[in-house]
């Protein structure tokens, strides 16, 4: 049975919610982001890119955080299921 790889925050489309899994950072660099909001279990949502492939927005904790896109692939995810969820009216 294959493995399935985990998906990060680089992964993701904007506006797609997700659940923080893990940090796989240094020490220093996980604290720091830590402390802005990006804590396992907490929702985090992509938003708009940097022209020419820059830093990406992330709304996190009530902040906008923008991180280079080798950090946030190195921030794992578990889709939030109720991201999923249609409601009808």
């Amino acid at each position: 049975m294959a493995a399935v790889a985990q998906k990060t925050l680089a992964d993701l489309q904007t506006g797609q919610r997700c659940i923080l899994d893990r940090l796989d950072l240094p020490e220093g660099v996980a604290r720091r982001l830590m402390e802005l909001g990006f804590l396992p279990g907490n929702e985090v949502i992509p938003g708009r890119r940097a022209p020419g492939g820059g830093p990406r927005v992330f709304q996190v904790d009530g902040s906008e955080v923008a991180l280079r896109e080798d950090t946030a692939a190195r921030l794992y995810i578990r889709r939030d299921p109720e991201s999923d969820l249609i409601v009808l009216s």
